[in-house]
């Protein structure tokens, strides 16, 4: 009964999406960083008419029979692009799905899987299924549709049924993977996954190279347990939500954006200064960061939202 339901919404995602077309994506090559593992890196920078939307990591992890996506892309054209590129390397099906969080630039991209592949399994985060079932799901569509000027168009939330926790292991055509989740990273939503046989972490936006993160759903604090825990672990090859992949010393310099902000707020609130006065000193100690996708966009909200972290923390 349930491959009956799939096939049919399969069919009547097909025929959605004839009828509300967007602009399709041109193609980003897939780049093999491990034996099983390759990524499509994205543009770094937030959805707009021109990347078309298409801004974040997608993974395509193939098996001895089967293949796994993690972060399938931001609308249903990101999502065909994505198969575009998967069927340059292998003609296996897609039979899993994981996806790293709530934030719709990583997921809406499920549609275009849905649509070839009707059986394939949809994996999150118990937080992220339902946020998305709430209201998520529609306000990242219209927020796509919008900062894309309606490139987007035609795209419907295909939300993961399988809702994933800490621990969880998977064995998927001849390869195992780990689930990783932990408090108060970048949203309550986020969910990283480790290709054991290929020693590889998607970090999902845990982490961003290149490209600042945001904290408004997220914390600090938060993000430097999840950094220690990723350099004490050591993969060989850490792939994040956003920007080039790499070793563990892309861990270490968003580890140190996120301490050297963090600490320096918090020493120089202590000494009375407002998030005004103190910007200046913080920006020059993140000198080895002012080339990132969005430093000046982002630094005087990170600057707001570390008070606003540091005072909660004096109350605990």
């Amino acid at each position: 009964m349930s491959k009956t339901i799939n096939i049919m919404l399969g069919l009547l995602l097909l025929f959605s999406s004839q009828v509300y077309a967007g602009t399709p994506v041109p193609d980003y090559q897939a780049v093999q960083v491990a034996e099983h593992t390759h990524v499509i890196f994205g543009p770094t920078q937030m959805p707009n008419p021109e990347n078309l939307g298409f801004m974040n990591n997608p993974a395509l992890v193939i098996g001895t029979d089967g293949v796994i996506i993690i972060d399938p892309g931001s609308s249903l054209e990101s999502g065909r692009m994505v198969l575009r590129q998967l069927k340059k390397l292998t003609d296996k099906p897609v039979t899993h799905v994981f996806i790293s969080h709530v934030h719709g630039d990583h997921w809406l991209g499920n549609q275009a899987v849905r649509e070839m592949y009707p059986d394939a399994k949809l994996y999150a985060h118990p937080e992220m299924i339902r946020l998305a079932k709430e209201s998520e799901a529609n306000a990242w569509l219209e927020r796509m549709d919008t900062l894309t000027n309606g490139a987007t168009a035609g795209t419907v939330a295909v939300i993961p049924e399988n809702a994933v926790a800490d621990g969880d292991v998977y064995k998927v055509a001849g390869l195992t993977v780990r689930t990783y989740i932990m408090p108060a990273v970048h949203s309550d939503t986020d969910a990283m996954y480790e290709i054991v046989e290929d020693s590889v972490m998607l970090t999902g936006d845990n982490v961003t190279n290149q490209r600042m993160p945001r904290f408004d759903h997220g914390t600090f604090r938060g993000t430097i347990a999840m950094t220690d825990m990723l350099l004490a672990k050591n993969f060989s090859h850490y792939i994040p939500g956003h920007g080039p992949s790499g070793d563990r010393k892309i861990i270490e310099d968003f580890r140190n954006y996120t301490v050297t902000l963090y600490d320096t707020v918090k020493e120089l609130y202590e000494q009375g200064l407002s998030d005004f006065e103190m910007k200046d000193q913080i920006v020059a100690k993140l000198s080895g960061y002012h080339q990132w996708s969005m430093f000046e966009d982002s630094v005087g909200k990170h600057i707001s939202l570390a008070i606003l972290e540091a005072e909660k923390a004096a109350f605990e």
